[in-house]
């Protein structure tokens, strides 16, 4: 996009145990001039955990902990505790982090009323196998659902492991959005390849029953599916959703095949404000992509990853895995960008 500017590695690696290998991927929630960054911390054999610094304004780090905040404890997350995304509704911190097992990848919750102490809730999305998925997902097909739903059922069913009950659904890229809407708590996931939504009342609504019903109409709550070159294989969203006046902005990524493998890039979106199912419009092309070399090379190369965002006035920041390696951050015009999205057909 026009007018962006790369700030650069914001985080990088240290010689701490925790945080050896990486540090990408973080959430972010600004208070006023300070920005809280829980960023994923992976040390040598990829074990993540949570790691904790905060900004004074959008870039410059005042404090960083040497020791991480959210520590792999239960059996759900026992390899990881992925790619925070942090949303306050009335006075709860709602952490949702990917929980990785070393098999399966799931959506967790965690909550807090201080950013200091934690209490985990378990996992929030589906607990299906695949065959337990592809029953219920095949009742969409009439509807016009994309055949790559099905995909990892096929794929797993020809290398001989869908008879597996303990392989289950691959749901991540949780993101909760920032206010109740229409009463009710509105989360995006990521059931592979699009970007989807989910309404409830109450976090213990999402008991395997709730999403039985809830994927034999998958097709009502899919926000966005790949669309283009810069996206056709998978999307994922990104921060929690920007609330303007028209409508929610969605930083999300998109994943491009080529010929050297894939690439991520950073996209955007405009949903409805009382219906964010709806799109309104997305951009064409990408909010920007890997273009430095440490957006290039890496852990996975070719990899830009938006996960939160700070705004001070008209500048919006977004902030970023690079590579599976660092933290990066990206600044743009807030208004010039909601323009170019208006612009869109």
């Amino acid at each position: 996009m026009k007018g962006l500017e790369k700030y650069g590695i914001l985080l990088s690696p240290t010689e701490n145990e925790f945080e050896n290998d990486g540090v990408f991927n973080p959430g972010i929630y600004q208070e006023g001039d300070t920005v809280h960054i829980l960023y994923r911390a992976v040390q040598h054999g990829n074990f993540s955990t949570i790691g904790y610094a905060k900004t004074d304004g959008a870039y410059k780090i005042k404090e960083r902990y040497n020791y991480p905040i959210i520590t792999r404890e239960l059996d759900y997350e026992k390899h990881g505790v992925e790619d925070p995304r942090i949303t306050k509704i009335d006075d709860t911190y709602y952490i949702v982090y990917t929980a990785y097992d070393g098999i399966n990848t799931l959506g967790a919750l965690a909550t807090s009323k201080d950013l200091v102490h934690f209490e985990k809730h378990g996992i929030i999305t589906p607990q299906l196998n695949y065959k337990e998925y592809e029953k219920l997902v095949k009742c969409c097909d009439k509807k016009g659902l994309n055949p790559k739903y099905h995909h990892y059922f096929r794929l797993f069913a020809e290398i001989g492991l869908v008879d597996e009950k303990s392989r289950l659904l691959r749901d991540k890229d949780v993101v909760l959005f920032p206010r109740k809407i229409n009463g009710k708590f509105a989360m995006l996931h990521r059931i592979w390849p699009g970007i989807q939504i989910v309404y409830f009342d109450d976090w213990k609504d999402l008991t395997k029953t709730f999403w039985e019903d809830y994927i034999k109409d998958l097709t009502d709550y899919i926000v966005l599916d790949p669309k283009g070159i810069f996206e056709v294989n998978y999307i994922g969203a990104g921060g929690p959703p920007i609330e303007t006046e028209y409508g929610w902005l969605l930083i999300y990524h998109g994943v491009q095949e080529t010929t050297k493998g894939r690439t991520y890039h950073a996209k955007a979106a405009l949903l409805h404000i009382d219906k964010p199912e709806i799109e309104i419009s997305r951009l064409l092309y990408p909010l920007f992509s890997p273009t430095k070399k440490w957006e290039k090379y890496g852990i996975v190369d070719n990899v830009v990853f938006p996960t939160g965002h700070a705004v001070f006035g008209d500048d919006l920041y977004v902030y970023y895995g690079a590579a599976d390696m660092y933290t990066g951050v990206a600044k743009m015009s807030l208004s010039r960008l909601l323009q170019e999205l208006r612009k869109q057909p």
